[in-house]
């Protein structure tokens, strides 16, 4: 009974998200907890909210301390240069824009930190994506599969505790992975490249000086359906675009292609990120800040401090050199608090749905259920059930849920027909692009709340990119033997 209901609670969810019933906050509150009463348990479900809280504190805490760090950083100008060569670079090519969001993520996941990760390709992408009136779903979509590949680094978490929970060595399981995860980049590189020749057709390209342009009167927008003059933020049908994705080839720009992602009509921050007189701008501590990111970010690789302080510490001391007056501090704060409450709300909503299914017992009965689905013919062939069953696993649980409850599990049955406890370490990690959008992931959060998208578009968006990607990888492990 235990396991029906819970895949009940997680269909339910996520089928009222992605219709827009419910908003992510309210679902994650209260579907939980009526289930929780379905159980017969409600009069544990106190307890079991508080010991997800309890959980998932430090980790609200780092999230809520980041926001304010990057939020600073982006508006004392320390992205300023980035976003400037990343748009020269791109040439205002909608294609050029989408592969450089992925390349920009894969890079900044080097650090092992999903919400930093979101932060800093965020913070450098979305004026591109508002200011040509790209989709931003796939924004969220690449940056989020990009960063799931590369999650799967040693200091990242999954290896690591693959590695703790089969008592094997991290660099035994993830070096000779690395040619599969490779060909997983190499796809998501591809996968950009696709979407963005997509987005080209929708809104064609600007060139450099019209991107440039502020945003205010008017821009010559060229389309596939030839060029004409549309005042920015003008009414839907204005316009000239040939996108199938929309009604009469001729919607808002900035409406995504897949019907998700956020509204940009009246929205005037689309370049504001470029905005050379904003009184917020520190060029004078340019170098201070950018050093003091560094260090941030290398002692966060390096665990001199738990990541929490060292972002609490980071925000604390960047508000103090950039705005001394109190004032000044205050405005920055309140700047960005909108993103604070939104991914903070977020983060302890979702532990109210993890705390309802651990304490219940339902994500144990849905594990075993799970494994005890297996044909005992596929025995000898559970490296390839372990990479399969990652994918759905790691979407509907947490990692540690998965690695310290299911793979121990998963590693045993193997063993029992001769399958290396190390193939099914590296087989455990093919889901893990899926994984970084699982509703169950904070940092997710904080990539949906900065790019003002709908977690539910985010997700019909980006689940079937992420799940073929995780797919790829598996595949390529299989092929090169790894797995």
């Amino acid at each position: 009974m235990l396991t029906i209901l819970g895949f009940a609670m997680i269909a339910t969810f996520l089928v009222l998200i992605m219709m827009k019933k419910m908003s992510p906050i309210a679902a994650l509150v209260l579907i939980p907890a009526l289930f929780c009463v379905l159980v017969g348990q409600g009069a544990e479900l106190g307890d079991y909210v508080l010991e997800g809280v309890g959980n998932l504190a430090p980790t609200a805490a780092m999230l809520m301390f980041a926001i304010v760090y990057f939020g600073v950083m982006i508006d004392v100008g320390l992205f300023d240069p980035i976003v400037r060569g990343i748009l020269r670079f791109c040439r205002a090519d909608p294609m050029r824009v989408v592969v450089g969001t992925a390349l920009l993520a894969a890079i900044v996941s080097l650090d092992g930190d999903g919400s930093t990760t979101f932060m800093i390709t965020v913070s450098a992408m979305y004026p591109l994506y508002k200011r040509l009136g790209m989709s931003l779903v796939v924004m969220t979509g690449v940056a989020a599969t990009a960063n799931g590949v590369m999650n799967t680094l040693p200091w990242g978490g999954p290896t690591a505790r693959a590695a703790t929970a089969l008592k094997l060595d991290a660099a035994d399981i993830f070096v000779p992975m690395i040619p599969a995860l490779g060909v997983g980049l190499l796809f998501v590189f591809a996968l950009a490249y696709v979407l963005g020749r997509r987005e080209r057709r929708r809104i064609g390209c600007l060139t450099l000086d019209e991107a440039l342009e502020p945003r205010t009167g008017t821009v010559l927008v060229k389309t596939g359906g030839g060029s004409g003059t549309v005042p920015v933020g003008a009414p839907a049908g204005t316009g000239k675009g040939t996108d199938a994705g929309t009604a009469t080839g001729g919607a808002e720009r900035g409406a995504p292609a897949d019907g998700g992602g956020a509204d940009t009509s009246g929205d005037d921050d689309g370049f504001r990120g470029l905005d050379p007189e904003r009184d917020t701008l520190r060029p004078r501590l340019y170098w201070f800040n950018a050093s003091l990111t560094v260090a941030l970010l290398a002692a966060m690789i390096t665990e001199v401090l738990p990541i929490p302080v060292l972002f609490l510490l980071g925000a604390a001391l960047a508000l103090t050199v950039n705005f001394p007056h109190m004032a000044d501090q205050k405005a920055r704060i309140a700047a960005h608090a909108d993103n604070v409450l939104n991914v903070a709300g977020m983060v302890f909503a979702a532990a109210v749905f993890t705390g309802v299914l651990t304490g219940t017992g339902m994500v144990e009965h849905m594990a075993d259920w799970l494994v005890g689905a297996i044909p005992e013919g596929m025995g000898p062939h559970m490296a390839l059930v372990t990479g399969l069953l990652s994918l759905p696993l790691t979407y509907f649980m947490s990692n540690d849920g998965f690695y310290f409850g299911v793979l121990p599990v998963l590693a045993e049955a193997g063993a029992a027909h001769g399958v290396s406890p190390l193939e099914i370490a590296r087989a455990s990690l093919a889901g893990q692009a899926l994984h970084m959008s699982s509703p169950l992931v904070p940092a997710v959060y904080v990539l949906v709340g900065m790019a003002k998208v709908e977690f539910g578009d985010h997700t019909r968006f980006t689940v079937k990119w992420a799940a073929l990607t995780s797919l790829v990888v598996l595949g390529a492990g299989i092929l090169f033997g790894t797995v």
